[in-house]
């Protein structure tokens, strides 16, 4: 069961780092905002308004673009619930979130772990 929104902790506005830009790193799934995504809805669902305050930098296109990848891949579903306030919330699936909550946020955290030993060697790249 799904915590209410009102019940949730909300996303950090700066949750990712303006000037970590995400083309430097050298791993993706999906496309640039895919990764990021992934790791907003770790800890639960969430709408796509609450994804934008983090993914700032993000069109309402391509926001759009990327969680329908990510569903068509499997990691992501989408869910609509009916009422007096439609709304539509979007969840990593067990493929996304993986046995023990790791799934595919296991190798992106080690991926992540390699990109900042990496990093200066990344810039100068």
């Amino acid at each position: 069961m799904t915590k209410p929104q009102a019940e949730r902790t909300p996303l950090d506005p700066q949750m990712f780092d303006p000037v970590c830009p995400s083309p430097l790193v050298p791993f993706r799934v999906g496309d640039k905002w895919a990764t990021l995504i992934l790791r907003c809805l770790q800890d639960g669902p969430r709408r796509f308004s609450e994804l934008k305050v983090p993914l700032r930098g993000v069109t309402a296109k391509s926001l759009t673009q990327s969680l329908r990848r990510l569903e068509r891949d499997g990691f992501v579903v989408r869910e609509e619930y009916e009422g007096t306030e439609r709304r539509v919330e979007y969840a990593l699936t067990p493929l996304g979130l993986g046995p023990l909550g790791l799934g595919l946020l296991g190798p992106l955290d080690a991926a992540c772990e390699w990109t900042r030993e990496h990093w200066d060697e990344l810039i100068d790249a």
